[in-house]
């Protein structure tokens, strides 16, 4: 008898194993083990301190892993191996990786002296060889994508912090990356500010982006997310289904933590 299911295996896009990151003496990634399959969202939460941006920098190659190994696709980020032992890839090697993977800061990042369409063609233009003309088009669709079609040519001055960092959100998704980081995209907006990013966040999980968000809005890794993982002092407490772990944390420093952000 052969049993068929309609439940189909995602392919892990990220895969995280035994990473370790110091910063001279100061261990702050110890044995990260972690997967992240095609399409999900998967949500790192905890307090400060506990390496969840150092873990996105890593993965980004901001910060080079002092042990282990990061997998995106098929591509061993940051290294080569041969006969067993890593090697540094280039700088313009790591560049070329780095390119599939978008990444959306606390802190908005936008050219000043340039405007938001401006901003969005950058990086096409100079990393991918877009013409600018294509590369214009597709940054108009994004700014409408994020609800920002009227404010094409406004400079960041004259943006308020939430649409900037709905321009830095089509920045990142100008050079078409298969995986998105998000360190606390709203830890710096005023609180009426949150909802239009994570509104735009919601809907790139619709569409199938595959991401990796740290943030404190438990709302939201209810709601979308599909992992959620709970970090403190540079270590995975616990994983899971966003909605049990919250409802239901196994481990005492998850309660605690939760019990003060909830």
């Amino acid at each position: 008898m052969i049993i068929t299911s309609d439940v189909v295996t995602k392919e892990a896009l990220v895969r995280i194993d035994g990473v370790h990151k110091y910063f001279g003496h100061h261990h702050v990634l110890r044995g990260i083990d972690m997967t992240v399959r095609q399409g999900e969202v998967a949500v790192l939460i905890g307090p400060s301190g506990s390496g969840k941006s150092t873990l996105l920098r890593c993965i980004n190659m901001l910060e080079t892993i002092s042990a282990g190994r990061i997998h995106v696709s098929d591509d061993l980020i940051g290294f080569r191996e041969s006969r067993g032992r890593l090697h540094d890839l280039t700088t313009k090697e790591i560049a070329a990786q780095r390119r599939d993977i978008g990444m959306v800061f606390q802190k908005f990042n936008l050219f000043a002296h340039r405007t938001a369409l401006q901003n969005i063609i950058e990086a096409p233009t100079q990393v991918k060889g877009q013409s600018r003309g294509k590369a214009r088009t597709r940054a108009m669709e994004l700014l409408d994508r994020v609800g920002l079609a009227n404010h094409a040519n406004h400079y960041p001055a004259q943006l308020s912090g939430g649409q900037q960092q709905r321009v830095a959100i089509a920045r990142a998704l100008a050079m078409e990356p298969e995986l998105m980081l998000f360190d606390e995209p709203t830890s710096a907006l005023d609180p009426e500010l949150v909802g239009d990013v994570l509104n735009v966040m919601k809907d790139l999980a619709k569409s199938g982006m595959t991401m990796i968000v740290v943030t404190h809005e438990i709302g939201f890794a209810r709601e979308v997310g599909d992992t959620l993982t709970f970090m403190d002092g540079g270590v995975v407490v616990e994983s899971g289904d966003p909605r049990q772990l919250i409802a239901n944390p196994q481990h005492a420093r998850t309660r605690e933590f939760l019990s003060k952000v909830l």
